[in-house]
């Protein structure tokens, strides 16, 4: 089974209502690196990660979480 990580950004970047760049702004990043770690195309380093939980105001376990998948 491969593992793979799966996020909440999108869903509390919208009970915020902040647009992708706006949340980019606020964590330091670029808006096609929040979309990029939304469309599961980009795993962030631990500290993007912690950033993006900060400035959304949740646990970085509620913004990410590992799951399994078969191969």
């Amino acid at each position: 089974m491969a593992e793979h990580l799966t996020t909440t950004m999108k869903v509390q970047r919208a009970r915020l209502d902040l647009t992708q760049a706006e949340l980019a702004e606020r964590a330091g990043v670029t808006r096609k690196s929040v979309n990029a770690i939304e469309t599961g195309h980009m795993v962030p380093s631990t500290i993007l990660a912690l950033k993006l939980a900060k400035v959304l105001g949740v646990t970085v376990e509620a913004l990410f979480a590992i799951e399994a998948r078969p191969d």
